[in-house]
């Protein structure tokens, strides 16, 4: 490990501990579940609120963050799957640790212990899991052969499968008393506009609530949680009847439902406080987020106090305090309670802080286009990055991120465009991404860079096209469709060959290109070529970087082969950095190389000097493959 005196900021940043918001079983509130890099991989730790302790439950070369803990607090329920392959089974191990029986609180010692949660049914995509205060398990599964399966699984019984369909689906939540099940699914053939079907254990049908009648709408609900009371059906929905989400109570047993019309602009967000009387409301209005508690007896908002920033997580516990996950992007994450109470605050080294960001409006061909900008110390122009987010469901916001941070510490410029696609702006931008995929979200980060340099925070000779996952395939595709725009381009994990994605990916991903371009490669075949980067791989001027894992589902490696390919045939400037991993790293070392790795060759191809705290990030006999 590098001595923390010499370390440079933007790798104290990757290292520096931290904890997610700590999950806590429904009739045991100090049993808690956290994940946390301490170790050096992000990994699932066991918190016993009471004697203070924390254990760590699994310990895997490729780190392990999916897990559940049973309502009794006994038992820790986790996904195993291979090297971030997100193919696997579920495991369980004991709360109190190796050759506990579930009882007593988090023992000494490290992971171990660990069975098969449910050894009657094979590996699958996870789709979702419910565990019932009765012991019973609900466990969606999904694969290329069979779709989506939904299985109740009794206390030391068989797996009883009561759902399959073809198209995407998963496990909504189960009641507080175990008798009824909601599947938020897509059999109307929308992935991004769910329906919802409450059933019985054995699978019979209670309700149906589908505000895209049958897919002729585009409004989607989601789940977000039973009422948690015994004999009490109510379920609290997520909807877009007024064009952004919102939720409402809906009781499927009478056939009701509840409109809270909460007086907030932007998406909101809620969850049961435990007792049930109110709501915990999460509202998220242009990259910010704030708490507010909701009475559902006088229908009063109150406001929760939390700092201006991004609340990236938020619990209500039984003594009415509220627990959240907090950042900005200047400020790293602390874990807060409404109490004044620092929660969990791992030891060890601390995270500096970074710039904060400025809010730019740009005019775009589908509206306003919101941007995030971070400046370094200096005058500009600046070289500059453009990092585009991933989702394309997602947005960018106010939040800390090391990775920005990085380009920042190096003297770039960053720039985060909210593109038509991206969540947080209404469900009208959201849904602005159909058929011409790729390219209109390549419109949007024009305007905006046509902004940054126009108002002198950009060197137009100096302009990074940087992103992972859908920001991954947005570089690739905008280095082909705008190549004299960017200098450089740096994508990880990427679509860069769409018709072999479409083969090679997921089942559930395979509904979602279907619904944003309108069918199959073969049903739809011109759309996918105007959409795909390969399309357009002669026309790239700009040298390229790539990484990808090879065990991704999501990206897979077989297409950015091909793409790489055809930069080869044409001898253009290109390198390339494979990983024994899935879709990204959970492991800090690795992130930390993939980063130096990327910030050294836009270095050296924009002609800058190499700060001396790289040299620890890219060791010589793991670099990537060049072609220059």
């Amino acid at each position: 490990m590098t001595d923390a005196e010499t370390m440079p900021d933007w790798e104290k940043r990757f290292r520096a501990p931290r904890v997610s918001l700590p999950d806590w079983a429904e009739d045991a509130p100090d049993h808690a579940l956290f994940v946390s890099n301490a170790t050096g991989t992000y990994e699932l730790y066991a918190w016993d609120r009471t004697t203070g302790q924390t254990r760590q439950v699994t310990d895997r070369p490729n780190g392990t963050t999916d897990g559940l803990l049973s309502p009794d607090g006994r038992w820790v329920w986790w996904f195993a799957d291979t090297d971030g392959d997100e193919f696997g089974v579920w495991m369980r191990q004991p709360f109190s640790g190796p050759g506990g029986d579930g009882e007593g609180g988090a023992g000494e010692g490290g992971a171990g212990g660990d069975e098969p949660a449910v050894p009657g049914l094979k590996a699958a995509y996870s789709a979702g899991l419910a565990l019932g205060r009765d012991g019973t398990a609900v466990v969606g599964r999904s694969t290329d052969e069979e779709g989506t399966t939904i299985h109740v699984v009794p206390p030391g019984g068989e797996p009883a499968e009561i759902y399959r369909h073809r198209e995407s689906a998963g496990v909504g939540d189960l009641s507080h008393d175990g008798r009824y099940l909601v599947i938020e699914h897509t059999e109307h053939g929308d992935a991004l506009h769910a329906a919802l079907r409450v059933v019985d254990r054995d699978g019979t049908t209670v309700a149906e609530l589908d505000d895209s009648e049958g897919g002729t709408k585009e409004l989607g609900l989601a789940v977000l949680g039973f009422v948690p009371r015994d004999g009490d059906a109510r379920l609290l929905v997520g909807h877009q009847r007024r064009g952004r989400w919102e939720p409402m109570v809906w009781d499927p047993v009478a056939g009701q439902t509840h409109d809270l019309a909460l007086d907030l602009p932007g998406d909101v967000g809620a969850e049961w406080y435990p007792d049930g009387s109110g709501l915990l409301v999460v509202h998220s209005y242009q990259a910010r987020s704030e708490l507010w508690r909701y009475d559902l007896a006088g229908g009063e908002l109150t406001r929760v106090e939390t700092p201006p920033g991004t609340v990236s997580g938020a619990t209500a516990r039984p003594d009415g305090t509220v627990e959240f996950l907090w950042s900005s992007a200047a400020h790293p994450p602390a874990l807060r309670s409404t109490s004044g109470a620092v929660v969990l605050d791992p030891p060890g080294l601390r995270a500096p802080a970074s710039r904060p960001v400025e809010d730019v409006w740009v005019e775009g061909p589908g509206g306003r286009v919101h941007a995030l900008v971070q400046r370094p110390d200096g005058e500009g122009p600046f070289p500059t990055v453009f990092d585009i987010h991933g989702g394309p469901t997602w947005h960018d916001s106010d939040a800390f991120a090391a990775q920005p941070a990085a380009w920042v510490d190096h003297g770039f410029a960053v720039v985060r465009v909210n593109y038509r696609g991206s969540t947080g702006y209404g469900r009208a931008w959201t849904d602005a991404l159909k058929h011409r995929v790729g390219l209109i979200e390549l419109e949007d980060v024009a305007a905006v860079r046509e902004w940054a340099v126009t108002s002198g925070l950009a060197d137009p000779e100096r302009l990074v096209l940087t992103g992972g996952s859908w920001g991954g395939y947005l570089t690739l595709l905008g280095l082909g469709v705008q190549p004299e725009d960017w200098t450089l381009g740096i994508a990880a994990v990427p679509v860069a060959d769409y018709v072999t994605a479409y083969h090679d990916e997921m089942e559930a991903l395979k509904s979602m290109d279907r619904t944003l371009l309108g069918g199959t490669p073969e049903e739809v075949p011109e759309r996918y070529a105007a959409s795909s980067p390969i399309t357009y791989v002669d026309a790239v001027r700009a040298p390229v970087y790539i990484s990808a894992g090879v065990n991704d589902p999501r990206c897979p490696i077989r297409q950015v082969e091909n793409y790489l390919e055809r930069l080869a045939a044409r001898r253009h400037p290109h390198e390339v950095y494979r990983y024994d991993a899935g879709h990204g790293s959970l492991v800090v070392e690795e992130r930390i190389k993939q980063v130096g790795l990327e910030l050294r060759f836009a270095l050296r191809h924009l002609g800058l000097p190499e700060s001396p705290g790289l040299a620890s990030a890219d060791p010589a006999s793991a670099g990537p493959e060049s072609r220059e």
